[in-house]
This record gives C-alpha cells, structure tokens and sequence, in this order.
C-alpha cells in the first residue's frame, strides 16, 4: 500500500500588534451611571433667569438640537437635563435692574429661570438660551401686521404688542468640578438690554484651559477640572439684520479648549527650609543689633574723650 503523504500544518501568521478585544464604549451608553463614569464627557451647569420672557416663549438648544424641536431630549435625559421654571422672589430680584416693579410676587409669574445640568463631550461646543421661533415668530407678526399670522388657535401675546426683553441674569454657569483657588467669572454676570427695544443677543466666548489641582490636604485626591478665560458682548439687533443672522435674541455661549493644561500643586516648605530661614532673620538681627550698639558705644566714648 502507498502511504499518502503526510498533511503539511497549517500556517500560523504571527505578528508585532496586538488586536485588543473589542468592548462597547461608556462612549456611547446614555444610562445614567455611563455619563458620570464616563472620561469623554464633563458636566455643564446653567443657572440663568429671564425676568422679562415668560417659560413658555423661552427655548434652549446645546449645539443646534434645541427643545422645542425635540432634539434636545434626545441627546440629553434624566437626570442630566435642563428645567424651565418661574423664578423665585430673590431670583427675579437679582435679575432685575436697580429699579425693582412694584410687586415682585406677582410680576415674577412673567418671568422664567433655566436651571440643571448636561454631560458635555470634550469638544468645542455651542449653549444658547433664547426665544423660542414660535414666539418670536408671533411677536414679529403682531408688531409688524397686527394680527397673528401662525397657524392654529390664536393665543395671548405676552409680549402686549411689543418685542420680547431678553434681559437676563447669570446666577451661575460652570464646566467641570469647581476650581478651589479660582472664582467663576460668570457668577452674576447681567445683561440688561437697554437699547429701547429690548432684543439683542449676549455673546459669551468662553475658552477652558484643562487644569490639575493637588491639594497640599494629603487626605485630599486630585480633581481635573478647568478653567475659565471669558469675553462677552451684546451683539444688537441692527448687526444682525446687517449680517442676515438667523441666531434669535437671548444668550449664546460658545467654549473651546485650550490644548494647553495647567498642573497646580499647593505645598508648604520644608521645616528645614523654614529653620534655616528663621536662624538667619535672628542672625541677621543680632548682626544689626551688634553693629548699632558698637556705633552707638564707640561715639559715646569719643564724646567722653572730647569732653575729658
């Protein structure tokens, strides 16, 4: 019998990379555990009231999906979300302007505050808080024809006939965990828009440096937030005519990072370091005091001497 040959091995191809298993991203799990484990994404708290524009004209939108659209909801849900609701008596004191209405208690129903928070990815990004198209739409109407010119049931104008006052208060709005040493520079900010008419649009860049910052507490870990670097305008409504903006009134906040990152480290000096300093000062101080008192002695007695 004729033996067959025998089978040859199969070839195994070797090589220097590694090929990691694959694993779903936290990236892209929305559950509420995956957003706050998550690397990639960092929390946006808004605190913000409009004395002057009532919750159901006032719209918010992070990166173009706005909520009266419905796009807001779906990349942002519970419990990372925004809240429309009326402003407390402080609230709606603080956002006024020096001269406060008659009665806060009731003229503070006119008025509506943002408050919440959002997980945001690591990249530039864009927040703005404004009218919403439908009341802007109806506003604009109202003035320019006298009649509401959207579809459906006519509503009350809250507006009585004139532009919607985007006046605003900025309780506070910050990115990350907050910054021991530093302040938030947009904590109290006021926008009040004095140009007769009410309508502009508070233009906030804001540009966020990555910072390290070890306590000197050796009980204390490190926290990684950021840092604020702020500029503000009012961009008024004849600038956005002129440019044939589509942006409505409100506020718009636009952030960017830095590539740059800040380590800071508090720590106190050595005790040697501070012994060697003190045993100079009182060097230093018997030195002087040995100098003066020589001077002193040794003119007393060439005083002496003369006298003598």
């Amino acid at each position: 019998f004729l033996r067959a040959p025998p089978v040859p091995p199969q070839a195994q191809p070797r090589h220097s990379m590694h090929l990691a298993e694959s694993v779903p991203s936290a990236l892209f799990d929305q559950s509420p555990s995956a957003l706050l484990l998550s690397g990639h994404k960092i929390p946006l708290r808004v605190h913000v009231t409009f004395p002057h524009l009532p919750c159901n004209s006032l719209d918010y939108a992070h990166d173009g999906n706005s909520h009266s659209e419905g796009k807001f909801q779906h990349y942002h849900r519970a419990p990372f979300e925004f809240k429309k609701r009326i402003p407390t008596i402080e609230e709606y004191k603080t956002s006024l302007s020096p001269s406060l209405p008659p009665n806060p208690k009731t003229d503070r129903q006119q008025g509506c505050t943002l408050i919440g928070t959002i997980q945001i990815p690591r990249v530039g990004g864009t927040l703005s808080v404004t009218v919403s198209p439908t009341a802007w739409r109806r506003a604009t109407s109202l003035l320019s024809f006298g009649v509401d010119l959207l579809d459906g049931p006519p509503e009350p104008d809250p507006f009585h006939g004139k532009l919607p006052n985007v006046t605003h208060h900025i309780h506070s709005l910050t990115f990350g965990p907050p910054f021991p040493p530093g302040i938030d520079p947009l904590r109290n900010a006021q926008h009040v828009m004095d140009n007769g008419s009410g309508v502009a649009l508070a233009n906030i860049a804001v540009k966020l440096v990555p910072t390290s910052y070890v306590s000197q507490n050796p009980f204390s870990s490190e926290v990684e937030t950021y840092q604020a670097s702020v500029a503000r305008h009012i961009v008024q409504p004849e600038t956005l005519a002129a440019q044939r903006s589509t942006l409505l009134p409100g506020l718009m906040v636009t952030y960017d990072f830095t590539p740059l990152a800040v380590r800071h480290r508090e720590r106190r000096e050595d005790f040697l370091v501070f012994l060697s300093s003190l045993m100079g000062i009182v060097g230093g101080v018997f030195v002087t005091v040995g100098m003066v008192t020589g001077c002193l002695v040794n003119s007393a007695q060439a005083v002496a001497k003369k006298m003598d």
